[in-house]
């Protein structure tokens, strides 16, 4: 059982997919256990999703929206509002910003930026962190992370461009296979027409500039061209849109972008660290 300090509470949306597949259920005249059986899950297992003692699940609404919508798409709906609400608190906030972005810079210089990890580091990242999620809450983390990927191919397209601090490149997560793995993921992401990928070297600062040591930087334009960023740092986060502020990081970027390596060099560097032959 989860202990009570790592427990989500059930947001609206969970509560709202709960009561809807009871009703849709008894409309349909079905048992939780004849429900289960088309679903591949217990009538338990139903039952506790109706009475939100195991709020649902992402693969559990994707049956749901086999098994009772009808073609309506409810399910799929309220499956991209109950992933918001599965995000940390302090991400909540800024997630549909990310999502509707025309355009992001980006810069990480602790770990591989959450859109551009692979499942594998995601997991290893997540369960490694303190406090200690339970396996289940870490589960939701890493899907809630990997949805985040459905930008990349996002019509109309969504410019990203990521620079990475070398350290980042080098820091092992997980295992020597996942790293290399995640290094493979970069690379293939490098090689997109809509994504730019740098690296600041770790000397960058030996010419006496280490625009970077501020930490990380999510700036974003909005889809009314209007630009804002987002800071996030030991679980707490901060949106900001005051205009001088905003002016002020999108130049510390540049500064970043201009010691940073060019998009062939880093690709190069990055294929490099994971073992590839060109």
């Amino acid at each position: 059982m989860a202990r009570a300090e790592n427990r989500e509470p059930v947001g609206p949306a969970a509560r709202m997919a709960a009561s809807l597949a009871k009703r849709m259920r008894m409309k349909k005249g079905m048992t939780q256990e004849q429900l289960g059986t088309e679903m591949g899950y217990t009538g338990a297992a139903i039952s506790a999703m109706e009475r939100m003692i195991q709020p649902v699940s992402d693969e559990m609404l994707a049956q749901l929206e086999q098994a009772l919508s009808s073609g309506t798409g409810i399910f799929e709906e309220l499956r991209e509002l109950v992933r918001l609400e599965k995000l940390p608190e302090q991400f909540r906030g800024y997630a549909p910003i990310e999502q509707k972005a025309v355009a992001l810079w980006l810069y990480a210089n602790h770990v591989v930026h959450g859109l551009f990890q692979t499942e594998a580091y995601a997991r290893a990242l997540i369960a490694g962190s303190y406090p200690e999620p339970t396996p289940e809450r870490a589960e939701e983390l890493v899907i809630a992370r990997m949805a985040r990927k459905a930008l990349f191919d996002r019509k109309p397209v969504c410019e990203i461009e990521l620079i990475l601090d070398e350290s980042v490149l080098k820091r092992p997560i997980g295992s020597k296979e996942i790293m290399r793995e995640q290094l493979e993921h970069l690379a293939e992401c490098a090689r997109r027409k809509n994504v730019n990928l740098q690296v600041l070297p770790m000397d960058a600062g030996l010419s006496g500039e280490y625009a970077g040591d501020r930490g990380d930087l999510n700036i974003v334009e909005t889809p009314l061209h209007d630009h804002v960023t987002y800071l996030e740092i030991q679980s707490e986060s901060l949106l900001i849109t005051d205009r001088a502020k905003v002016s002020t990081h999108r130049q510390r970027y540049a500064k970043i972008r201009a010691q940073a390596l060019d998009p062939r060099r880093s690709l190069g560097f990055i294929e490099e660290l994971a073992g590839v032959r060109r």
